[in-house]
């Protein structure tokens, strides 16, 4: 509660770009959530596809609590920094303009963070649209309760829209990076261990994560395992406090395992522009047993000597 008595101002940062045929969805999942006290903060990227006519219907509709930005075409986590300069809210969450909540996500983080006096609470979410891996619904682990470093650095703890942070906690991380396009919310979560582990399950499906067509980010799968690897590898670098706990063999199977792994599934998918990157990605860190080498190997080759061996494996 603020010292008036009312429920703090929860701000939701939003950026959008060509995102049409959900943005409205997006908005409205917004405004339609049972806690009330709510500002939304929409930075239109550039959009080219009526996004924009959208955003400024919606936001004349509820111009009290509905702000629009703009910026010439940058990126999400540039259009997030954006609005974060503008936030007033006591508590911050995270929309993609493709993406929704439930009517009672931001009520209950909320209850969540003040009840256990956390700095940040997160819930569970489901895939869905044309394409999503799985939709199953699904809650994760209650990360409080184990080793906060480890488990973060074996991938995203969670998406940016399934969960809420006290704004004192972003403000002091200076919001989001802008190095690594493809894992910047998994370096924002990574970040947030340098400044607290104070965190808090809600274990419901709370927020939903909308797979399409439309340029996703996660779609560029080796891109998006290339940016995670240098995201953990950088944390482990500037945070060696952080880390000194984990042994040494540990945290090279942490940092690099990923792009074997990610390799040989991308490999047997026959994505093969993947699978080139990322095992020639692992030759250069040396992180390769002998009986990876007939398949690192061939991935020092040009990409159509590379296609061309593996077709005549597959004859």
């Amino acid at each position: 509660m603020n010292t008036d008595g009312k429920p703090a101002l929860i701000s939701v940062i939003m950026p959008c770009f060509n995102a049409a045929p959900f943005v409205e969805e997006a908005v409205l999942s917004v405004m339609r959530q049972s806690y009330e006290r709510v500002e939304l903060l929409v930075v239109d990227d550039g959009s080219t596809d009526g996004s924009r006519e959208i955003l400024e219907r919606l936001a004349a509709q509820d111009p009290e609590r509905i702000r629009v930005y703009h910026q010439e075409n940058k990126g999400p986590f540039p259009a997030r920094n954006l609005a974060l300069r503008h936030a007033a809210g006591r508590y911050i969450a995270f929309l993609d303009a493709d993406d929704f909540w439930r009517e009672d996500c931001l009520k209950r983080l909320y209850a969540a963070l003040v009840e256990r006096n956390a700095d940040l609470a997160y819930c569970g979410w489901q895939n869905v649209g044309q394409g999503a891996p799985g939709t199953q619904p699904y809650i994760p682990a209650k990360y409080e309760e184990a080793d906060l470093v480890s488990r973060f650095l074996k991938g995203c703890p969670w998406p940016i829209h399934a969960a809420l942070v006290r704004a004192e906690i972003v403000n002091a991380m200076k919001g989001f990076s802008e190095r690594y396009f493809s894992a910047m919310d998994y370096d924002f979560w990574l970040r947030i261990l340098t400044v607290t582990k104070n965190i808090t399950q809600v274990p419901s499906v709370l927020a939903f994560y909308r797979w399409h067509d439309k340029g996703q980010i996660s779609s560029i799968k080796w891109k998006q395992v290339l940016d995670a690897w240098h995201v953990r590898r950088d944390f482990i670098e500037n945070n060696p406090a952080l880390v000194s706990h984990i042994p040494r063999g540990s945290l090279n199977i942490l940092t690099h395992d990923c792009l074997l792994d990610a390799g040989y599934k991308a490999y047997w998918k026959r994505d093969l522009t993947s699978s080139q990157k990322l095992f020639r990605q692992a030759l250069r860190v040396g992180y390769w047993r002998l009986k990876d080498l007939k398949y690192l190997l061939p991935a020092l080759l040009s990409e159509g000597l590379y296609r061309s061996l593996i077709r005549r494996v597959d004859g």
